[in-house]
């Protein structure tokens, strides 16, 4: 079982939308606002991803989905539950305040934590990292020893909690019992900046290393 994991970061908030691949198969985590850099990168590849997965409904990770799907209309768009209702909502996504035209985005899959989605051979477990928003979620996958965070988790910090939907006691309670508990060694890739690992956060992150 391989794994290949490619990082496009997307203007203008610099977001991290990430590219799986195993034994032939695809997946796209985020998608930004702008993606014609990852549509770009795809397409060089000869990469035809089945799903477009959301960590969470903020539009600088959701508002170009309508356009990729265009350049991939077989793709599903896959959503946590709890951020399904954001996907239209200018106001609790963002889109509004910022300016940004997203769309009705619709999503073919709502997902919950505790599911295992399978990228081929290579289980990745949804879990409860809401917080940041109402059903923010990461992806784990433990043979590769690897998490994307969205925006749950970052190298030395966490996610904001000030935005409508937020909750900062939810947010750390979630990081606490669904992150801080994976293997040292497992590599976290958020939605924003470096990535980092589980051990590393646990060492220097502010709001863990005292735990």
């Amino acid at each position: 079982m391989t794994l290949q994991i490619e990082t496009i970061v997307t203007s203008p908030f610099d977001t991290n939308c990430y590219v799986l691949r195993s034994n032939g198969h695809c997946w796209v985590v985020d998608v930004g606002i702008l993606p014609g850099p990852l549509a770009k990168f795809l397409h060089s590849e000869s990469a035809e991803p089945s799903r477009l997965l959301l960590t969470h409904g903020h539009a600088d990770h959701t508002a170009g989905v309508n356009k990729l799907r265009k350049v991939f209309p077989d793709a599903l768009v896959t959503c946590p539950a709890g951020d399904e209702n954001m996907l239209s909502d200018s106001k609790a996504n963002m889109s509004g305040p910022f300016g940004i035209f997203t769309g009705k985005i619709h999503a073919d899959e709502v997902i919950e934590p505790g599911l295992t989605l399978k990228l081929g051979t290579l289980d990745w477990h949804v879990l409860d990292t809401s917080g940041h928003t109402p059903g923010g979620v990461s992806y784990y996958c433990p043979s590769q020893e690897v998490v994307i965070s969205g925006d749950a988790l970052f190298a030395g910090t966490v996610g904001r909690t000030d935005l409508p939907g937020a909750s900062a006691g939810r947010l750390l309670r979630n990081i606490r019992r669904e992150l801080m508990t994976l293997p040292e060694v497992t590599r976290v890739l958020p939605g924003h900046g470096p990535e980092t690992t589980i051990g590393q956060e646990k060492r220097s992150n502010p709001f863990f290393k005292n735990d």
